[in-house]
């Protein structure tokens, strides 16, 4: 795909990306693929699947309580447990508001690892990484920001959530649908959205602008953005998902070259 050639210009030492279309081919991809990047809160949409793992093994229960008083799996998953953004701090009650959370993925982490009485890494490991021929991708630290992978790896993901093997599609498409909707919040590095729609896990478009994905995109694509320059698109109508890595903290200069690249992605999806 000649559009991923776009990454050069990018204000960036490196970047990697690829282009993975729903029935698992690759589309396209450009620059080292195989080189390990810190993924910051990429890391979120791995740690939700490992989650829904255990939700389909019977290990937890999707509403069952976790978290905060009158938190369930589900508002951690959601971003609407209260807890605030990076301390063990209750903001809200449950349900109420959308405040995006890595103490609510960290409560989760805690929560399954008590649930399966495995470490809530080597969990993932075993649920979904291992599974999927991730072997370059490891969990560091907290489970909201600290796995660190390749575009090779994330591209075997995106191919795993557009056509799932590991879960129920039904579970999938539960994930990408809006866990209660209507609520507003802060989305990190964009500003209040109102709504501002989130699945399991995932961080879905709708009609949120700005926004870190493109103007072509479409309402129903979902996926995460990290702070360490990263990101992950899933776009059902395009039938395509996209992974971008770089060594270059998300700012203004992602805020300026992401859409376009996504945009000419889709044009040349399209276009085939």
């Amino acid at each position: 795909m000649q559009s991923l050639a776009m990454i050069e210009n990018w204000p960036v030492p490196t970047a990697a990306v690829a282009v993975v279309r729903a029935d698992g081919s690759l589309a396209g991809a450009h620059g080292p693929t195989g080189r390990r990047f810190p993924l910051a809160s990429v890391t979120k949409p791995l740690a939700a699947y490992a989650a829904l793992v255990a939700y389909e093994e019977g290990a937890v229960e999707l509403d069952e309580p976790a978290g905060p008083a009158g938190s369930t799996v589900r508002h951690l998953l959601a971003h609407t447990s209260g807890l605030a953004f990076d301390e063990d701090r209750v903001m809200a009650a449950p349900g109420t508001r959308r405040i995006y959370s890595n103490a609510g993925f960290e409560a989760l982490g805690d929560h399954i690892a008590k649930a399966t009485d495995i470490p809530f890494a080597d969990y993932l490991r075993q649920a979904v990484l291992e599974p999927l021929g991730m072997a370059s991708t490891t969990l560091e630290g907290s489970p909201a920001k600290d796995a660190v992978s390749t575009v090779d790896d994330l591209v075997r993901f995106a191919a795993e959530v557009q056509a799932p093997r590991l879960l129920d599609p039904r579970t999938v498409l539960e994930a990408m649908t809006v866990a209660h909707p209507g609520l507003s919040g802060v989305l990190p590095g964009y500003g209040q959205q109102k709504p501002n729609d989130w699945g399991l896990g995932f961080e879905i478009r709708d009609g949120k602008s700005p926004h870190w994905t493109g103007s072509a995109s479409s309402p129903r694509t979902f996926g995460h953005f990290g702070q360490s320059g990263t990101f992950l698109w899933i776009d059902p109508d395009a039938g395509a998902a996209c992974v971008a890595l770089s060594d270059r903290d998300f700012g203004p200069w992602a805020i300026e070259a992401w859409p376009p690249l996504t945009d000419a992605v889709l044009a040349e999806l399209r276009g085939r």
